[in-house]
């Protein structure tokens, strides 16, 4: 596998996280499916997923970045697990809609996974390791750069709808209302 088609393909995945973003903002907006504290917790490790690719996008695939990227995926992994254990309890209410007959943080466990599984996939073929060589916005393939401004356009929009929901203070564990909008 050489650098560039690494670069490419960690292009893709930096889109395809965005848009399971963008679809938890499709819910949180169309649906009025306030996401509630654990929910936020895993997009945070959406996020870093996100920014482990984009570093191996901008600055060439290093180790460290798939580490990062495994670390994420672990942690993210983790609170989504906790999430479908509070709603395993029989006569616990679930959280949110249903999709394809399981709930968002069910997908998001299942993503995760996913992410950890490709990632140790991708870390495995040395020869996409060239020295360190920074590539300029200017110089990047247009895939690059939509993945570039989509990581940025939904981490903008994450910080800005938590703090809508929460403002400064801890987010309520069932969310009903935007605490900016009150």
């Amino acid at each position: 596998m050489t650098e560039q088609l690494s670069r490419q393909l960690n292009a893709l995945g930096a889109i395809a996280i965005s848009l399971v973003l963008g679809f938890g903002f499709y819910a949180q907006f169309a649906a009025g499916e306030l996401p509630c504290p654990l929910c936020l917790l895993q997009r945070v490790g959406f996020v870093a997923v996100m920014f482990g690719l984009i570093c191996n996008v901008i600055f060439g695939p290093r180790p460290v970045h798939y580490a990062i990227m495994i670390f994420a995926a672990l942690f993210g992994a983790a609170v989504a697990l906790r999430q479908v254990a509070l709603h395993v309890i029989p006569g616990t209410p679930f959280y949110g809609d249903a999709f394809f007959a399981y709930h968002f943080y069910t997908w998001a466990f299942i993503t995760f996974s996913i992410i950890v599984f490709g990632t140790t996939v991708m870390l495995s073929f040395s020869s996409q390791y060239q020295p360190t060589r920074f590539q300029p916005l200017k110089s990047m393939p247009l895939l690059s750069r939509i993945a570039l401004f989509s990581v940025l356009a939904v981490t903008a929009l994450n910080a800005v709808s938590t703090f809508a929901e929460c403002g400064p203070f801890q987010c309520p564990d069932n969310p009903v209302s935007y605490w900016l909008f009150n």
